[in-house]
């Protein structure tokens, strides 16, 4: 009977481990950055050796294309309230968290103030994002990056990873992994940074 115990404790012990290490990964759910086909090992060590870009320091200019064939920075959106997030088509939590960018951008288009890129870190660039852009419907700018410049100058280790930038260019939030972008929190918080005339 004793024996019999201590193995129902023991199994009882190992699924509840299971099952946490399950809801972490699944709450932190990030593809590494590059293709998925050459993750290395070494990219992972890497990428945990990089740290990541701290809350509160000043967000990096940088110059892509856009979808539609612009030159972006983001030095011109100086006043605006930004919402950067990196991504690819092919890593999956990017394409689950998408739509409710979406809807968040929805909510906040009106407003000349805010503005929403999305940088893509796909290594086909064009002939990979236009398709699956147009097919989703997606209309918040999207910025070709196939060499990884603003993952390399953010330190961003996966996709997706996002950051909120306030009107004097500091980096007030740093999200890694996918998320609910619609939540009324989330919302609230950035009308604050939009009422806001400081920051």
């Amino acid at each position: 009977m004793e024996t019999s115990n201590r193995l129902l404790y023991t199994v009882a012990a190992v699924v509840v481990v299971v099952g946490l290490g399950l809801a972490i990964m699944i709450q932190n759910r990030r593809a590494p950055i590059g293709d998925v086909t050459d993750y290395s090992a070494k990219n992972a060590a890497a990428a945990k050796e990089s740290a990541p870009v701290a809350a509160g320091a000043r967000a990096a200019d940088f110059h892509l294309e856009s979808l539609d064939g612009k030159t972006i920075s983001l030095d011109q959106f100086e006043g605006k309230v930004v919402f950067l997030n990196v991504w690819a088509t092919w890593c999956e939590p990017c394409r689950e968290e998408m739509p409710s960018m979406q809807t968040l951008y929805d909510e906040f288009k009106a407003n000349k103030d805010f503005v929403m890129l999305a940088v893509s870190q796909d290594e086909k660039g064009r002939s990979a994002v236009a398709p699956y852009v147009a097919k989703n419907g997606y209309q918040f700018t999207i910025l070709l990056d196939p060499a990884n410049k603003v993952g390399d100058e953010y330190d961003v280790s996966g996709v997706p990873e996002t950051f909120i930038i306030d009107r004097k260019g500091r980096i007030v939030a740093h999200h890694m992994g996918a998320f609910d972008w619609s939540r009324p929190d989330v919302k609230d918080a950035l009308q604050q940074l939009l009422d806001s005339k400081e920051g």
